[in-house]
């Protein structure tokens, strides 16, 4: 059985999809040891609760981010992750955490990268006009949404989008492409390539 932590800031949409698809065995041998966030008001705290899941709490609030991060290692090593996946998380990891699980960090960001990085990425692309939008699953390195893909799914902007509608069918497609990257990793069949992740068949 392996153990995946998830980090979050918010309500954790992703998360509640990873829960979801662990409960219904699309990812077997799998499940959610903790949930940790940076605030005490995160809605995807409760969820978790609500699920049974443990949770933990470590403010970032007026902390240097070495400091933070060296607090969050600490609440996290007692559950033995095998993967920690960030659903919204809204803070930068320290290279010093990032090193601490070497691929073994996942994140899920709205956009195919490498472009319209960083945050709101659907606006960005919509604003840009793109014809085809999308959604892309990484490994966390020591750049900002920077790392190895796993899986990219793309969304064709529609003629009548704007960018609510763009955002949320993104959306849907990222439910579906974090469990797609989750099992990839846990079944670790896969090297990477220079920055290309190559299945071993």
């Amino acid at each position: 059985m392996k153990n995946i932590g998830i980090l979050l800031s918010g309500r954790g949409s992703n998360f509640e999809a990873i829960a979801r698809n662990i409960a219904s065995g699309k990812i077997p041998d799998a499940k959610i040891a903790v949930v940790a966030s940076n605030r005490a008001d995160a809605g995807g705290l409760a969820i978790a609760q609500k699920l049974g899941i443990p949770t933990i709490v470590v403010p970032s609030k007026g902390k240097e981010r070495k400091q933070h991060d060296q607090e969050l290692f600490e609440a996290l090593q007692p559950h033995n992750l095998d993967l920690i996946c960030l659903a919204g998380y809204m803070r930068l990891l320290s290279p010093w955490l990032v090193q601490q699980f070497p691929q073994r960090i996942l994140n899920i960001h709205p956009s195919l990268l490498p472009a319209f990085p960083g945050l709101e990425a659907q606006e960005q692309a919509f604003a840009y006009g793109v014809k085809i939008a999308g959604c892309t699953v990484h490994f966390v390195d020591e750049e900002l949404d920077h790392g190895a893909i796993i899986v990219q799914r793309a969304v064709p902007v529609a003629e009548n989008d704007d960018e609510h509608s763009l955002a949320s069918r993104i959306l849907e497609q990222e439910h579906l492409a974090y469990s797609e990257a989750i099992n990839i990793v846990l079944e670790g069949k896969f090297e990477i390539v220079g920055r290309r992740l190559v299945r071993a068949h």
